[in-house]
C-alpha cells in the first residue's frame, strides 16, 4: 500500500519523555479515563476530547457522554484494534440514543515536535428502523503556555465547511488542527420550527472559552454550561405554548468567542450516518494529511496489527479461531488503550498508623485508626500507567500494574520500560512509592475521598519485580539458548553484538541492543535497591518473641495498613486473617520479599554487582527457609499465616486459598521439594480450591465461603491462576521433580477450564468470577487468555503472559 509508511510511527525522543534512545510514541489515547482523548505525555500542553448526545428528545441532554461511566449504560466500548505507536480502532454502542460511534486514530511519523495524528469519528444507527439523531461536540484545549487561534471566519450562524485552528506551544512550536466533514452528511431539517433555525441547520457550531489553568479537565462543564444558556436563548422567542422546537434546532453551541481562548469547541449534528476527519498537523510535518491518509492508513494498519498479532501471540487452530483471536486482539487492544498519562499532586499522610502497625503497643479491637495530623499535597510527578479500569480506577495501582507489564512487554517491550521506569522514579529518597498513584484533580474526582490519601509506611504486593524479571527472561530468549545457559554474562559479551539502529525494531530495541538493556538494569538497580530496603525496614516482622525458631533471624514480614476487616495492602482485601496483633506474620508478604530478593540477585548478576548478588542470594535462600520454618503447618499440611494468641505464643492461622499457595505461585518452592505434592492435592481438590472454571480463592469448605463482601473468600481471580499456572508450566511441569506428571495434568486441565469459561462459556471477561458457576462479576474487564502453549514443543512460542489481571472496565461484545 502506498502509505504503509504511515505506520512506521517512530517519534523522535523527547528527554525526559522517554527513555534514551526509544523512539517513544509522544502523542497518544492518554486519557483513558474518556471514550476518546488525546493528549501527549507532557505535563502542561494540548488535550483533546469528543462528547456527544442524542437529539431526539431534551432528557438524552442530561446524560451527554464523555467521561467512560457506567451510568452511561453503554452496551459497550472496546479497542477493537490498538498500538500505541499506530493507532487504534474503538467501537461504541449507545443503544438509548441509537447510534453505534467508531473511532479511528492513526499516529504519523512526521519528524520532530511530537509527530502528527489523525482521527476519524463515524456513526451509524443501530437500530436502521429508528430515528438516529445525535450531536458531536470536538474541543481542544491548552494548558500552559501557548496560544489557540481560530483560523475559519466566525459566523453567528455557524461555519460551513472545514475548520482551521492553529496553535503553538514551547514543546510543539507551531502545528495546525483541520476538521472536516464526511461526503454524505445529513442534518435533522424538517417538522416544526424548521424555518425559523434554516440558517443555522447542519452548520458546525462553536464556541471559545477562557479557562482558569488547571481546569482544561473540566472542559465538558464549560461546553455544557454554554448549550443550555444558548438553548435557553434560542427557544424564548417562541410563542406556541403546545409545541417547543426539535432539540436538533436548539442545543447548539453560541458561536462565539473571546481573545485568548484556551479551550475551542465545535459541535456537529447529525441524522442518520455520518462521519468527520480531525487533523493534527506538527510543524515538522513532510505531508498534509487527508481522508485518503486515513482510507488507506486505517486499512493498513489493521492489516499490519493482525500479521504482528499472529506472531507475537499464536492461537491454535481450532473451529472457533477466528473468533477467539479476535477477542483476544480486543483483549491486548484494551489493555494498551487503557494506558494513560497523568500528571499532578498527590496527598500524602505521613502520621496516619493503625495501632497494630507499630511494635510498641497491642492493638485495641475497637479502634479503627489513629488520628492524622493532616494529609499534604505533594510536588508534582508525572506518570505513563496502565489504567486497571478506564472508569472506576483511570489512575496507577502497584498490585495491578506488574500484571499489565507482563503482557504489555510481549507485545511493546520498550513501551513496558517506560512505563516502569516510571513507576520506579516515583519511588521516594526514603524507598516508599505509593500504592495508588492519584495524580491532579483530574485523577481525584474520581476517587472516593477514603482512599485518596497515602500513608508512607503502607506497601503493596512489589509487583513490579514481576516485569523485571520478564524483561530478563525476554534477554534471555533473544540471547538464544547458549547464553540462556550460561547465564547472560554482559561483561562477557553473553547477549548479541548491538545492532546497527537501522535493524532494530521500534518495540525490541532494548532486547536487541545490549548497551541499552545494560543501561537501563542499571538506572533503576539503585531506586530499587532503596525500596527493597525500605521493605525491609517498614514490614518486618517479629522474630525474637513468642517463642519462634527459624533458620533465620531476619527473614519475618507483616503487611502495615490493616484495618480489623481488611489487609488492603496485601491485595487481597477481605481474604480472612489472624485478628490483628503486632506480632502477627503474613505468609504472602515473606513470599514476596522471598521474589524480590531473586529479582535483585538476577539485576545484579547483570550490572556485574558480584558481591550484591551473594547478598540477595543467601537472603532468597533465608527466606525460602524461613516459609518452611514458620509458615509451613505439618498438621495442616499445608503453609499458613502466623498469629498471636491471648498467651503470647504462636500458632498457625490456616485458611485454604490463594494465601495457602504463594510459595508455589512464586516458584519458590524447588521441584522436589517435600510439600508439593500436598500443594498440588489442595488446589486439585474440588471440595476446596478445584472448580470447572478455575481456582477459588477460598475453599469451598471453609466456613467464611461466599460470606461478607465475598471479593477474596471464593471468587475466581484470574490474576491467580495466570501465577499458578504460570509456577506449573515454567517450574513444576518442566523440570524434574517426583510430581512433575501430575503439574503437567494439572496444568493441561486449568488451563481448558480458565480458557472454557473466560471465553467460550459468556463471550466476555470479568474482574473475577462467581466460585460456584463461573458468571463474570463485579467489572467488566479483559484479560489475555490463550497464550500457554502445549507442553510439546509444537505449542506456540509465548509461554509467558498468558492471563494478566489487566481489569480494563470495558464492554466487549460477544462472538
Amino acid at each position: 500500500m502506498q502509505l504503509l509508511w504511515f505506520l512506521l510511527f517512530l517519534v523522535p525522543s523527547v528527554t525526559p519523555l522517554s527513555l534514551n534512545g526509544s523512539s517513544s510514541p509522544i502523542w497518544g489515547t492518554f486519557r483513558p479515563n474518556l471514550y476518546f482523548g488525546l493528549r501527549p505525555r507532557i505535563p502542561q500542553s494540548l488535550m483533546t476530547g469528543l462528547i456527544w448526545f442524542g437529539t431526539q428528545d431534551y432528557q438524552s441532554f442530561t446524560k451527554a457522554r464523555h467521561a467512560c461511566e457506567q451510568g452511561d449504560e453503554l452496551d459497550g466500548y472496546s479497542w477493537t484494534q490498538f498500538d500505541a505507536r499506530e493507532g487504534g480502532i474503538q467501537v461504541l454502542k449507545d443503544s438509548k440514543n441509537n447510534v453505534k460511534v467508531t473511532t479511528e486514530l492513526l499516529m504519523v511519523d512526521a519528524g520532530e515536535h511530537g509527530g502528527s495524528w489523525a482521527a476519524r469519528i463515524k456513526g451509524e444507527p443501530i437500530n436502521k428502523g429508528k430515528p438516529s439523531h445525535t450531536s458531536f461536540i470536538f474541543y481542544v484545549g491548552l494548558e500552559g503556555m501557548g496560544g489557540l487561534d481560530l483560523e475559519t471566519d466566525e459566523n453567528k450562524n455557524g461555519i460551513e465547511g472545514p475548520i482551521a485552528l492553529t496553535g503553538s506551544t514551547p514543546e510543539f512550536d507551531e502545528f495546525n488542527i483541520r476538521i472536516e466533514d464526511g461526503p454524505n452528511n445529513t442534518a435533522f431539517s424538517s417538522g416544526p420550527f424548521s424555518d425559523v433555525y434554516a440558517k443555522r441547520i447542519g452548520k458546525t457550531h462553536y464556541s471559545g472559552f477562557r479557562v482558569p489553568a488547571g481546569n482544561i479537565w473540566q472542559a465538558k462543564r464549560f461546553i455544557i454550561d454554554d448549550l443550555v444558556q444558548n438553548a435557553g436563548n434560542a427557544v424564548r422567542g417562541v410563542k406556541e405554548a403546545d409545541s417547543v422546537p426539535h432539540p436538533s434546532f436548539t442545543l447548539q453551541l453560541s458561536d462565539e468567542t473571546l481573545s485568548g481562548n484556551n479551550l475551542l469547541a465545535f459541535q456537529k449534528s447529525f441524522d442518520g450516518e455520518f462521519q468527520f476527519d480531525i487533523f493534527y498537523e506538527s510543524r515538522s510535518a513532510r505531508t498534509n494529511l487527508s481522508a485518503a491518509t486515513l482510507d488507506e492508513g486505517i486499512a493498513a494498519f489493521s492489516t499490519s496489527f493482525t500479521r504482528r498479532f499472529r506472531e507475537i501471540f499464536p492461537v491454535p487452530d481450532s473451529p472457533k479461531r477466528d473468533a477467539l483471536e479476535a477477542f483476544s486482539q480486543a483483549i491486548t487492544s484494551n489493555l494498551l488503550g487503557g494506558i494513560g498519562y497523568f500528571y499532578g499532586t498527590s496527598l500524602v499522610d505521613p502520621s496516619f498508623s493503625y495501632e497494630w502497625d507499630d511494635d510498641s503497643s497491642p492493638a485495641d479491637d475497637d479502634h479503627k485508626g489513629r488520628d492524622s495530623k493532616g494529609s499534604k499535597l505533594t510536588e508534582p510527578k508525572a506518570l505513563l500507567t496502565a489504567t486497571p479500569s478506564r472508569s472506576f480506577f483511570p489512575r496507577g495501582f502497584y498490585w495491578d500494574e506488574g500484571f499489565h507489564l507482563l503482557h504489555i512487554g510481549e507485545w511493546d517491550n520498550d513501551l513496558s520500560l517506560e512505563i516502569l521506569k516510571d513507576w520506579i522514579d516515583l519511588i521516594d529518597d526514603d524507598g516508599w512509592v505509593a500504592r495508588e498513584q492519584i495524580l491532579g484533580e483530574e485523577a481525584r474526582s474520581k476517587a472516593r475521598q477514603q482512599f485518596q490519601t497515602q500513608v508512607p509506611s503502607f506497601a503493596n504486593p512489589p509487583t513490579l519485580t514481576m516485569a523485571v524479571t520478564a524483561f530478563i527472561k525476554r534477554l534471555r530468549r533473544h540471547a538464544g539458548p547458549t547464553d540462556m545457559d550460561l547465564g547472560l554474562d554482559f561483561g562477557t559479551g553473553g547477549l548479541q553484538l548491538p545492532l546497527s539502529s537501522s535493524q532494530l525494531s521500534k518495540c525490541n530495541r532494548y532486547v536487541e541492543d545490549r548497551g541499552l538493556a545494560m543501561s537501563f538494569l542499571q538506572s533503576i538497580y539503585e531506586p530499587l535497591k532503596r525500596h527493597y530496603k525500605w521493605f525491609r525496614r517498614t514490614q518486618r516482622g517479629q522474630l525474637k518473641q513468642y517463642g519462634r525458631k527459624a533458620r533465620s533471624r531476619t527473614e519475618a514480614f507483616r503487611w502495615r495498613g490493616r484495618s480489623e476487616k481488611h489487609v488492603l495492602t496485601s491485595g487481597m482485601d477481605d481474604y480472612p486473617r489472624a485478628p490483628p496483633h503486632i506480632g502477627e506474620l503474613h505468609l504472602d508478604l515473606l513470599s514476596w520479599m522471598a521474589f524480590f530478593s531473586r529479582t535483585m540477585k538476577e539485576i545484579a548478576e547483570f550490572v556485574g554487582e558480584e558481591e550484591d548478588k551473594l547478598y540477595y542470594a543467601n537472603i532468597e535462600k533465608a527466606s525460602i527457609d524461613n516459609l518452611d520454618d514458620l509458615h509451613w503447618s505439618e498438621g495442616s499440611q499445608m503453609y499458613c499465616d502466623v498469629g498471636v494468641d491471648d498467651d503470647d505464643e504462636s500458632y498457625h492461622v490456616c485458611h485454604k486459598g490463594y494465601l495457602s499457595l504463594f510459595p508455589f505461585l512464586l516458584s519458590l518452592l524447588p521441584p522436589d521439594s517435600p510439600h508439593l505434592g500436598s500443594i498440588l492435592d489442595l488446589l486439585h481438590d474440588p471440595k476446596h480450591l478445584w472448580s470447572p472454571y478455575g481456582l477459588r480463592s477460598l475453599s469451598a469448605s471453609h466456613p467464611d465461603f461466599g460470606t461478607g463482601e465475598n471479593y477474596w473468600k471464593g471468587p475466581i481471580w484470574i490474576q491467580m491462576n495466570y501465577l499458578a499456572l504460570q509456577a506449573l508450566h515454567e517450574t513444576y511441569a518442566m523440570h524434574e521433580g517426583p510430581y512433575q506428571e501430575k503439574a503437567r495434568l494439572i496444568y493441561s486441565e486449568l488451563r481448558r477450564n480458565v480458557i472454557d469459561n473466560e471465553y467460550q462459556r459468556t463471550g466476555y471477561v470479568w474482574e473475577q468470577y462467581d466460585a460456584n458457576t463461573g458468571e463474570g462479576r463485579r467489572e467488566v474487564t479483559f484479560h489475555r487468555m490463550d497464550l500457554f502453549g502445549d507442553m510439546s514443543e509444537n505449542g506456540p512460542r509465548n509461554p509467558y503472559t498468558v492471563i494478566t489481571d489487566l481489569k480494563i472496565l470495558s464492554h466487549f461484545e460477544k462472538y
